[in-house]
């Protein structure tokens, strides 16, 4: 990981990446994969931040994380959605 790190961090600076834009970049990831793990429970992805909830939700804003996106990107696609989902893959694979 710690080889991972390196080699992306390398890549930021010949990019030009901005020592701002790389920690907002990283901390809008770290949230997001914590708020999916947690499939967008505030409360939940806070504690296992170490934050409180106020603060989640103050730094999401600030990272402009919507919250309804990240429960949206959750749900189960509808019956209909899944059929065609289904029809399109035995086509392909037909």
């Amino acid at each position: 990981m710690k080889r991972e790190l390196e080699n992306l961090v390398t890549q930021m600076h010949i990019g030009g990446i901005t020592y701002n834009e790389a920690v907002r970049e990283f901390k809008r990831r770290f949230l997001l994969e914590v708020l999916v793990n947690h499939k967008g429970n505030q409360c939940k992805a806070a504690k296992e931040l170490g934050m409180h909830r106020n603060t989640l939700s103050r730094t999401m804003a600030e990272l402009e994380i919507d919250p309804s996106h990240i429960r949206m990107g959750l749900k189960r696609p509808s019956r209909s959605e899944r059929v065609a989902f289904e029809i399109k893959q035995n086509v392909r694979q037909g």
